[in-house]
């Protein structure tokens, strides 16, 4: 059944769809069969790939005539007028897939969010590599979006994936992701700000606490029947540097002031109602190396940040300080790490990430029995995950109806045109 162009209409109980107002179009076009009532605004090329009721749509261009082939369920909402594409039939359907490739990804709030925004959420595949670009191109194929985690995006891989439109990192780094080429294909990449700063702050303090009284030490002693008694410095009184005072660092310097330790912080940009509020002294960084017991870095990986702990800098650290990267492992020269530990320079470290991850089981690191190890996982808790799984979903969501969630997004800069 042929009609002209309608503007709006109602589909009545019997499955005809009724002109409302007085437009003098002709008065009914058959259709399903008890089908509900629903508005017909107009053609939206998007909306078209949630029409559940119809097979196809042809638009017949330069005509006022408008066809629906196949009915079945439902009469769906179109925007008005008629689009100005190239084709003359659009399909019902297009699958837009969103691939989980963050480890701890596999299920959490995003899944049923993004599937009411109508996508496809796919857990990743466990058995590969995705550190292997080969197998990150396999896993991400005919991807819009992927759920990233540190895998590598490098430039082979993001050229090799034409239809990845955005990729929404787990976290607040971006190390992994090449930005230039990412801008250059007119990828997003999004971050997750605000939501994992306590794990990582509790994650840092653990670590700290942990070495400060002698672990893990004491408890492999322990296993093997060894009842040594060793007496360490007390944390309270001691001295905190950190670098970089943004959010992570600045919630690990409420705790270190909760466990009674004087607080030093080597940042370029301090929030001075922060740093007065909690007593934080700004300094320099060869004065934070030379005064601090204890050092934690929470600064972004850049290129200019690489190997900012190099054997100079750990030279200028207190002999029997205490060494804590939670951040990024491209900041610390591993190799001038470990000449720091084996010459008894530091008294230990705690590390959560690495130059290489995951970390070779040949690394020279493990030998150490005063190195306190983890595996990227500082940032997570039960409520990061749960928080930060919930902003993916919606970074993606909102940057498919037209949004642009500008705190999120790390690249694009002075964009303002992008469409999905």
């Amino acid at each position: 059944m042929v009609t002209r162009h309608v503007s709006e209409g109602v589909v009545n109980m019997r499955g005809e769809l009724q002109r409302s107002g007085t437009c003098g179009l002709e008065p009914t076009i058959p259709c399903s069969r008890k089908a509900p009532r629903c508005r017909i605004d107009a053609i939206d090329h998007d909306a078209l790939t949630d029409v559940s009721g119809y097979d196809r749509l042809e638009l017949i261009r330069h005509s006022p005539q408008l066809h629906f082939a196949r009915p079945s369920a439902t009469i769906f909402p179109l925007s008005e007028g008629f689009p100005d594409r190239s084709c003359n039939r659009l399909e019902k359907r297009v699958e837009r897939k969103v691939r989980c490739c963050a480890l701890v990804s596999d299920e959490g709030p995003h899944f049923n969010l993004l599937k009411e925004g109508g996508f496809t959420c796919l857990p990743g595949t466990r058995n590969l590599n995705l550190w292997n670009e080969d197998e990150l191109i396999s896993e991400l194929q005919d991807c819009v979006a992927s759920v990233a985690g540190s895998e590598p995006y490098t430039p082979r891989v993001l050229k090799a994936l034409p239809k990845l439109r955005v990729i929404a990192r787990t976290g607040v780094g971006f190390d992994a992701v090449d930005l230039a080429t990412c801008d250059a294909q007119g990828i997003v990449v999004a971050t997750t700000p605000g939501v994992n700063h306590h794990s990582v702050a509790e994650h840092t303090m653990a670590m700290l606490l942990g070495l400060a009284r002698g672990f893990p030490e004491l408890d492999r002693k322990m296993r093997v029947g060894d009842w040594e008694r060793v007496a360490y410095p007390r944390v309270i009184g001691s001295t905190l540097g950190i670098v970089g005072l943004g959010r992570i660092g600045q919630a690990t310097a409420t705790r270190g002031v909760g466990l009674g330790m004087k607080v030093l912080a080597c940042e370029p940009y301090p929030n001075p109602e922060f740093v007065k509020q909690w007593g934080i002294e700004i300094v320099s960084l060869d004065d934070l190396l030379s005064r601090s017991d204890y050092v934690s870095l929470h600064n972004p990986f850049t290129p200019q940040s690489k190997h900012l702990m190099n054997r100079e800098r750990f030279a200028k650290m207190k002999r029997g300080s205490v060494f804590i990267n939670t951040a990024r492992g491209g900041l610390v020269d591993e190799t001038a790490l470990i000449a720091a530990l084996d010459s008894g320079h530091l008294r230990a470290a705690g590390l959560d990430v690495f130059e290489v991850e995951p970390l070779p089981l040949d690394s020279p690191l493990f030998k150490f029995k005063n190195v306190m190890l983890a595996g990227h996982v500082a940032g997570l808790d039960i409520e990061s995950q749960r928080d930060t799984l919930t902003m993916t979903a919606d970074t993606i969501l909102q940057l498919y109806r037209g949004s642009w969630p500008q705190e999120r997004i790390q690249n694009l800069k002075g964009v303002t045109n992008w469409k999905w």
